[in-house]
């Protein structure tokens, strides 16, 4: 594949999924639309997450000790394997790194770089007299990133990429990340670990089916709840609203 056709891949899921060719994504929203079923857990550091298709189900885990921002951006790696990559077989994998010896990793890393933080949308947001090179303020780099939920280091690789930004001034970006975020009055949970424990998607009503089916017990139904953090047998007599 060329980058070019990386670029269109991207843009055609944008549009199958129903979103433009700029507008930020709401992952979780995507996620539990296509009936994705998404887990965060802590993983080693070199392990960002894995996509697994059985059954028709998609499955996607995410390691919930990188920021948010990567984690976005390891979704949308993982979203390649499952709807472009033809040859994908489930494997760990190690996102954000562009390492060219691995081509199905490369291309779902340029995959995910144009589909989380589309070339059109990020120009948009950038004031035309940033647009040349280490012209752009860290105020329009702050929004940005902010906007699109990404990692600062996801925008700063796209920005080198698009040539706005130097090696030289990327290294000066990439320095006290949460602080400078903070300092221009953003949140920072994006910049910090999160979803630890987290379950997006369907589980609890798929485990609920095979039960009220009779195809598992009690038990077992119990215990396929207590996984996602849920004891069904605590305020059983609840009658709240």
């Amino acid at each position: 594949m060329t980058e070019q056709e990386i670029k269109q891949e991207a843009f055609e899921l944008r549009r199958k999924f129903g979103f433009s060719g700029t507008e930020p994504i709401r992952l979780k929203s995507l996620l539990l639309k296509e009936e994705i079923l998404t887990y965060f857990t802590p993983l080693d550091d070199d392990f960002s997450g894995m996509a697994i298709e059985a059954n028709s189900t998609k499955f996607l885990i995410i390691n919930s000790n990188h920021s948010l921002g990567r984690q976005h951006f390891t979704i949308c790696h993982e979203l390649y394997h499952l709807f472009v990559d033809e040859d994908f077989t489930p494997h760990r994998c190690q996102t954000a790194t562009f390492n060219k010896a691995n081509k199905s990793e490369y291309w779902a890393d340029t995959f995910a770089s144009h589909f989380l933080l589309p070339e059109s949308g990020v120009l948009a947001e950038i004031p035309k007299n940033e647009w040349r090179k280490d012209k752009i303020k860290l105020a329009t780099i702050i929004k940005i990133e902010q906007y699109y939920a990404c990692s600062r280091r996801a925008l700063i690789n796209r920005l080198l990429h698009l040539r706005l930004v130097s090696p030289e001034y990327r290294n000066e970006l990439i320095v006290s990340i949460k602080k400078t975020a903070q300092m221009h009055g953003y949140p920072i949970n994006q910049y910090e670990a999160g979803n630890e424990g987290e379950f997006w998607g369907d589980y609890g009503s798929l485990a609920k089916e095979l039960f009220d089916n009779e195809l598992i017990s009690e038990g077992k139904y119990a215990s396929l709840m207590k996984d996602i953090g849920i004891d069904i047998f605590e305020n059983l007599d609840d009658n709240g609203d």
